[in-house]
């Protein structure tokens, strides 16, 4: 039997405003709900894995995080 439209489980995600040390910004970086189960520092993890995939892809090193924030 087919399943009803919307019965998926969906991810739930919250998003962080990060500033790297550079002064550069990056808005609505997604982290997994989940992963935040210690509170917002789990963020910084996950926003550097995701920074060091990104760098190993493009070749060009990852930025240094200054600050990560809760978008509003």
């Amino acid at each position: 039997m087919a399943k009803k439209p919307g019965a998926r489980a969906r991810a739930e995600f919250v998003f962080f405003n990060v500033t790297y040390e550079d002064g550069s910004q990056r808005s609505n970086r997604r982290v997994p709900a989940d992963a935040l189960a210690d509170g917002d520092a789990g963020a910084r993890g996950v926003i550097e894995e995701q920074d060091r995939a990104v760098a190993e892809k493009s070749g060009i090193p990852p930025l240094a995080i200054k600050t990560i924030n809760r978008a509003a």
